[in-house]
């Protein structure tokens, strides 16, 4: 029984690695989207590679930070208990890749292409760990100190702050060091809209996010005895709050439509294991409104050139989930308790310093050694045919 047992969890948490693997693709889909024409192919690039450079910085390091574990030992001992910490390990990349696909998001269209693969190690490597193993792994006293002063721990089931937040957060002082699109804004206070290149890609990109995320939630069980469907239903109520939230006003704008539920999962990952479901839509609602608010506020009056809105997105409404658990999974509001409002508090907020600082201090060193952004030429002509030497679509047919 113990066999099958072990069998089934690492099917189970396979399963969950697979579905976040393919919400990869998602966010190349939708950045792809999102992105003029002549930057379509840097996206994709962009995320296969940062995936590939996330997966041996965290091998490597990473891991090791966030759970004391190396993988330094022979195969045999590997597999023990049908490779179950294997394909844990391969789970919880799937969620450290997705910082620097965040990230990408926000620096489209005008960021140098290596220099990025070296702030991704750097991240995955070093600044996310720190924060996951003092959330998910008990380390370096946080959990235990929150605990003991406010009787409960920061919770965050499925990375709402440990993921989203962030990431987000990490992709702000990014956007900010590489400053706007050239042409984006005018001296005159003009407004150049670059509207997205592929609406249907940006579609397909948000649709592949929004299946894969039940995966993301419902896995973070991480073994068959612990699934539960609330986790699913929560999501699914979180998903559709912010789709209606979003689409209202954002008055039918189909960018809108599809980021209100993203923004919506984005919300409900730390409470979605604690809240009633008409609690996880109220944090869904209010995370699509988030959304539409704040990208329109960042874009149109701070004037931050923040692509595809990742800082809103991912750095706000992950921040709010991780307010929204400590609201909504009290008892009081039909939760199931056993959470602070306080330590969720302190928690995101110690996230967001975190992921503020580690990008702020990567990508300004990057900026002042080698330089992060496309010269006017390149930035003109494209990040296809600046970096990658090919466009997405011919512009003209061989005939040889």
């Amino acid at each position: 029984m113990d066999g099958l047992k072990s069998g089934a969890d690492a099917l189970f948490i396979l399963l969950g690695a697979i579905m976040i693997l393919a919400m990869h693709a998602g966010f190349a889909f939708l950045e792809l989207g999102t992105v003029r024409k002549k930057n379509q192919v840097n996206a994709l690039v962009k995320i296969l590679v940062d995936f590939a450079v996330s997966t041996i910085a965290y091998f490597f390091i990473g891991y090791g930070i966030a759970y004391g574990v190396n993988f330094f030992a022979d195969a045999t001992t590997l597999a023990v208990g049908n490779g179950f910490e294997l394909v844990k390990f391969f789970f919880l990349l799937t969620f450290a890749a997705a910082i620097p696909a965040i990230i990408s998001g926000g620096i489209a269209e005008r960021a140098k292409f290596y220099p990025q693969l070296v702030a991704t190690a750097l991240l995955v490597g070093f600044v996310y760990p720190l924060f996951e193993g003092m959330v998910w792994n008990q380390r370096f006293g946080l959990q235990a100190w929150l605990k003991a002063v406010f009787s409960a721990e920061f919770h965050d089931f499925a990375g709402s702050v440990v993921v989203h937040a962030v990431g987000g957060w990490a992709a702000l002082p990014a956007v900010l060091l590489l400053g706007a699109r050239r042409g984006r804004y005018t001296k005159d206070g003009a407004i150049a809209a670059h509207p997205p290149s592929n609406i249907p890609f940006l579609a397909l990109g948000a649709w592949i996010l929004a299946v894969g995320w039940f995966g993301f939630n419902v896995m973070s069980a991480q073994t068959l005895d612990k699934i539960n469907g609330l986790v699913a239903l929560n999501s699914l109520m979180a998903m559709v709050g912010g789709t209606l939230a979003a689409v209202i006003l954002g008055k039918n704008d189909p960018g809108f439509a599809y980021n209100g539920p993203l923004a919506g999962l984005v919300a409900v990952c730390a409470g979605s294991d604690l809240m009633h479901p008409l609690g996880a839509l109220a944090t869904g609602g209010l995370a699509g409104a988030v959304f539409v608010w704040m990208f329109t506020l960042t874009q149109n009056k701070w004037k931050v050139d923040d692509v595809l809105g990742v800082w809103p997105l991912h750095g706000l409404c992950g921040a709010w989930g991780g307010i929204a658990a400590g609201i909504f999974g009290q008892t009081s509001l039909g939760g199931m308790g056993g959470v602070s409002f306080m330590s969720q508090l302190i928690g995101t907020a110690l996230g967001i310093v975190i992921a503020t600082a580690g990008g702020a201090i990567i990508y300004g060193v990057l900026k002042a050694m080698v330089g992060i952004r496309l010269d006017p030429e390149q930035e003109f002509d494209g990040a296809d045919l600046s970096i990658h030497k090919i466009s997405a679509t011919a512009e003209r047919e061989t005939n040889w």
